[in-house]
């Protein structure tokens, strides 16, 4: 098997059919692929849209309980039969040449393990989808509001070398994941792609941004404003999980300080964002209180239900 298209769905059927129905319309004829989606205990008729799709050849696991999204994609990978693996939020709609494009890159580039794809708004607005890889060097960037010329990498016309990319449409060659033990589940959601990325550089591997492939990214978790504490206190989880797991205590105490600090400068000035930048900056500073995304998910082992 060639390719294996490998979707996470969190609860939103309409965009997971658009999801899939973008799949089937840029997937280039002579590609040996399979379509798996991992449906993460969606109460809203997902699995049943997915079951009752025309001459569908989806490969579905269905999720009894809630899981993180490192868990989900490492489900996934574990279960693809395809040498190279495209890794897709429900959110994500490719674009035409996408998949050509992605599948190039590592294929001209046997030491590549995963390729990024440039993200869209939906209007059309590139979006940051590449950066170079967390330090204390990268936080204090941030700290003097020089993230965007310091560390953002997603920009140019070429395919390039980066530290990281999101995993809302990156294309990941199998067997590479699976020399470093697939995603790390102990990042719910939220820097799980930079720890996958930066344990993969470790092993000798390369992370590419391949602007040629293009996604729209609905990004439906920023349209919640109901779960944006929790999304918060997820994020600055995760973000303080991969400091104190890739550097020392002192530079993640030192980056909490730094992040505290860029929140609440931020909060200074907005009009608009004041109380999201507060809450980021006490997070920042404190990322082991409160409740995130974590807690939402029923605390019981994922029991899975496969249909074919």
């Amino acid at each position: 098997m060639r390719l294996s298209y490998c979707v996470v769905n969190t609860g939103k059927r309409d965009l997971l059919m658009a999801c899939l129905d973008a799949i089937d319309r840029v997937t280039p004829a002579g590609i040996e692929h399979e379509i798996l989606v991992l449906d993460n205990a969606s109460r809203e008729g997902s699995v049943e849209a997915v079951l009752a799709r025309q001459n569908s050849r989806v490969r579905l696991i269905a999720l009894e309980h809630r899981a993180g999204k490192a868990a989900n994609d490492s489900t996934l990978l574990e279960a693809a039969r395809g040498e190279y693996c495209l890794l897709l939020n429900e959110d994500a709609e490719l674009q035409p040449g996408s998949t050509e494009a992605l599948v190039e890159a590592l294929d001209h580039d046997p030491r590549a393990a995963a390729a990024g794809a440039q993200l869209l708004h939906p209007d059309g607005r590139p979006r940051r989808c590449a950066w170079r890889l967390p330090t204390v060097g990268s936080a204090i960037a941030g700290a003097l509001f020089l993230h965007k010329l310091a560390t953002v990498q997603s920009r140019g016309s070429r395919t390039r070398r980066v530290g990281w990319t999101q995993s809302s449409a990156m294309l990941v060659r199998r067997s590479a994941a699976r020399e470093v033990g697939w995603l790390d589940p102990s990042f719910f959601v939220y820097s799980d792609e930079t720890d996958f990325c930066k344990r993969l550089g470790d092993a000798g591997w390369r992370i590419l941004w391949v602007p040629a492939a293009r996604a729209i990214h609905h990004d439906q978790l920023r349209t919640d404003a109901r779960g944006a504490a929790r999304r918060i206190v997820e994020f600055q989880r995760g973000r303080d999980r991969y400091m104190r797991k890739h550097h020392s205590a002192a530079a993640a105490a030192i980056v909490r300080g730094l992040a505290a600090w860029s929140y609440f400068a931020r909060a200074l000035v907005s009009r608009t964002g004041r109380d999201r930048y507060l809450l980021h900056a006490r997070q920042a500073l404190r990322p082991w209180r409160g409740e995130g995304l974590r807690e939402t998910a029923d605390s019981s082992a994922p029991a899975l239900r496969r249909a074919a």
